[in-house]
């Protein structure tokens, strides 16, 4: 499956920093609003040290992570809802993604105008909702007037449900809620909710853009951030963006370890940002394993085995008959796939086997 990340904010926040800093792409970033006018769009590997173990295993011909794509929206301010500076475009481009890592500024720095005067990220954050808020608002209500006549004339039941699940969003939103704070009732709400791409309804990441010195243990403007946010189902991640764009350019690893280490981090702000966003939108990985390829795969959290199969192709998913699993541990221990299976240590499993984190899976199909 194909992960989506939209970097949004005001300008001046640090956004494309971030791009850059996460991104295989590089943009442009300046000290004025509307830098970013085209969405730049770019692609990461998620980190994950148990494909370069079976790498070292299988010594494949090739070795295929799982990518996030991750794209630089322009900066949003007051009156994007109407179209005030790239309002519109801004908008739709949002629209598109899976998730919002929501750039917010957390740092002094007399050279970087701020857009409003002064630096006080809650405030930008409440910008930034009130705007999608207002959108959704909009989009919530011309929905309503196409269905209430269906459901309450015409006696269309999908409609007479989804004109239920509108007016709870309606409701929310004139509270200056976002609708991620409506829970679907059952999974068939779920569904309707996702299907209405609502700004306010995805799952969002708060990045507390901090000087180095904060980089750590954050500081007075990340602790309003987290006051604020306590209530909401979110993510919340520190990043000195400026020291670590510049530290993802050093080209050795260990120098790279170094540098991070002297910040008092263990892990790049990349890899706890892609391993913040896998946790947000309920994701994980599995494993194919061999000579030829050795590659990770993007699931949800949950998914059976068939729509597993079904991410490398549909006709492994049309025609899935079942699927031989290892796990990870046993992969390692037994370091052969006929080890595994001489040791019965591989699972046969059929249409309802759940796949695990870290499952490293074969599918016989038959199409």
């Amino acid at each position: 499956m194909s992960l989506k990340c939209g970097i949004v904010g005001l300008p001046n926040v640090g956004k494309s920093t971030l791009f850059n800093c996460i991104s295989s792409g590089k943009a442009q970033s300046a000290n004025f609003p509307f830098c970013t006018i085209e969405p730049n769009i770019g692609s990461t590997n998620v980190p994950d040290r148990r494909l370069e173990v079976l790498t070292d295993i299988c010594h494949p011909k090739r070795t295929i992570p799982a990518t996030v794509e991750i794209v630089d929206i322009a900066g949003l301010v007051k009156g994007a809802s109407k179209g005030e500076g790239l309002g519109n475009q801004f908008l739709a481009n949002i629209r598109e993604t899976d998730a919002i890592l929501h750039v917010l500024r957390c740092f002094d720095d007399g050279n970087i105008v701020h857009v409003d005067g002064s630096v006080d990220p809650v405030r930008d954050k409440e910008i930034v909702d009130t705007e999608l808020q207002i959108k959704d608002l909009e989009t919530v209500e011309n929905r309503i007037k196409k269905v209430e006549k269906q459901a309450t004339t015409g006696g269309d039941k999908e409609a007479k449900k989804l004109l239920v699940l509108l007016q709870k969003y309606r409701d929310v939103l004139l509270q200056g809620k976002s609708c991620r704070t409506v829970v679907p009732d059952n999974a068939e709400e779920a569904q309707m909710a996702h299907d209405l791409f609502l700004l306010t309804n995805k799952p969002v990441m708060y990045v507390c853009n901090v000087d180095e010195s904060s980089a750590a243990k954050g500081n007075a403007y990340v602790d309003a951030v987290r006051e604020a946010v306590k209530e909401e189902d979110a993510e919340i991640l520190v990043i000195a963006a400026k020291t670590e764009a510049e530290i993802a350019e050093i080209e050795e690893y260990e120098d790279r370890q170094m540098f991070l280490e002297e910040m008092g981090l263990e892990e790049s702000g990349v890899v706890r940002l892609i391993q913040g966003a896998y946790h947000l939108l309920n994701l994980q990985t599995f494993f194919t394993a061999g000579a030829d390829e050795c590659r990770a795969w993007t699931i949800c959290k949950g998914d059976k085995a068939p729509k597993a199969a079904g991410v490398i192709h549909t006709d492994f998913e049309r025609g899935f008959i079942r699927a031989e699993v290892i796990k990870y541990e046993d992969f390692v221990n037994y370091k052969s796939e006929a080890a595994v299976r001489a040791a019965g240590k591989m699972g046969i499993e059929g249409k309802e086997y759940v796949v695990q984190d870290g499952d490293i899976m074969h599918f016989l199909f038959n199409v």
